[in-house]
């Protein structure tokens, strides 16, 4: 089996699947790539064990094959290269008891100890009860304003992922870790038949990066357990998280009359700076609104360390002393990329609401929500 490959395709097609590869595995074929090689074409499968990721990529070859190839040392190796052809052929070790994958550049000769290909597990097989296809900026863009807020918590499984809902008048992108919350929502996005499934955050944060780059439509086929991903020369398959995702509707205030609107990096700046003399464990940063200016307050008693300021601001409500984390505020407005946001609350022990003035297309809705920090 040998095949010839530009080496900075080869390290593209690498990098697009190699990030589900972990070290700590259980069965350590899964620390190797699958290489299939069928004459032109090279296919490379990554996997650990609950996603597989699949790309492929054009090699001048007439051969046949296929063969395990250690992840880290061969991705490492290929990184060393620039932009040049590598000659890549298999080859039975000197001992006889295994093959070697020898790397020929221009005038070097490198080899790599190869596992069995026959131990790679089998992709796993499912009927695809449904399918909904999504642009890939879209997908991109929901992933950014909500992946941040998922949950690391696994005893609560189901807030680790996102929840996909698709509905026949609009579809909802959903993160929350019960501390915050973010719905991204399309109307341009619609399917005839009500469905919603909860995806992994480890495959999606891979998704993330590789869609950004991206103008192909994606193929979502799943069916209860698993999940298929299509789109250009990659193919990505990954179970789903089971269970019930939380109503999360029911922890939005549907009353709001407080509205400050403010200038996004003023704030962000602000919190920021105030941040760096809040209470370590809470975070606390209090906001008291008066007229048309936002008093922030931070203060670590410990160390007596204290922020008071004052920032000018638009609001329209009755006067209001309100916690919040100033962890969650910075990450919610530094996803958020508006000029402008509003801030809109109720009562000091009731949640707040953000969302973007401007900069959000016609079909697109952004709402973030953050649990009051109570007592100081």
């Amino acid at each position: 089996m040998k095949f010839i490959v530009a080496s900075g395709e080869l390290q593209k097609a690498l990098n697009t699947v190699g990030g589900v590869i972990s070290s700590s595995q259980s069965r350590p074929i899964l620390e190797n790539y699958l290489f299939e090689l069928e004459e032109n074409n090279l296919k490379i499968t990554a996997s650990d064990g609950e996603t597989t990721l699949i790309t492929s990529l054009e090699v001048k070859s007439d051969d046949s094959g296929k063969i395990a190839v250690p992840a880290k040392i061969f991705q490492d190796f290929v990184k060393t290269y620039g932009e040049q052809p590598l000659t890549l052929s298999v080859k039975e070790s000197e001992d006889g008891n295994g093959k070697l994958l020898e790397i020929l550049d221009e005038k070097d000769n490198f080899a790599v100890a190869l596992d069995n290909a026959e131990d790679y597990p089998e992709l796993p097989e499912f009927d695809a009860s449904q399918k909904v296809k999504i642009a890939s900026g879209i997908l991109s863009e929901a992933l950014s304003n909500t992946l941040f807020a998922t949950s690391n918590d696994s005893l609560r499984p189901v807030m680790t992922g996102v929840l996909f809902q698709f509905k026949e008048d609009e579809t909802n992108f959903v993160s929350t870790d019960s501390h915050r919350l973010v719905v991204y929502k399309r109307t341009d996005l619609i399917n005839p038949e009500p469905i919603e499934f909860i995806m992994p955050k480890k495959p999606l944060s891979i998704f993330k990066n590789i869609l950004a780059s991206s103008n192909d439509d994606v193929t979502i086929e799943f069916n209860e357990n698993m999940a298929k991903f299509t789109f250009g020369n990659n193919i990505w398959i990954c179970r789903l998280i089971d269970g019930k995702y939380p109503n999360y509707t029911a922890v939005i205030p549907k009353e709001n009359p407080n509205v400050l609107t403010i200038n996004r990096n003023l704030l962000l700046n602000s919190i920021r700076r105030a941040s760096i003399m809040s209470n370590k464990s809470t975070n606390q940063v209090r906001f008291k609104l008066s007229g048309n200016v936002l008093h922030l307050h931070a203060e670590d008693t410990e160390y007596a360390n204290k922020a008071d300021m004052q920032i000018p601001c638009d609001y329209n409500g009755e006067d209001i002393n309100i916690g919040f984390s100033s962890k969650f505020l910075t990450e919610m407005l530094s996803v958020l990329s508006a000029d402008d946001i509003t801030m809109k609350m109720s009562q000091p022990n009731r949640p707040g609401i953000i969302e973007p003035v401007d900069g959000l297309e016609d079909e697109e809705n952004i709402l973030m929500l953050s649990m009051p920090v109570i007592g100081m």
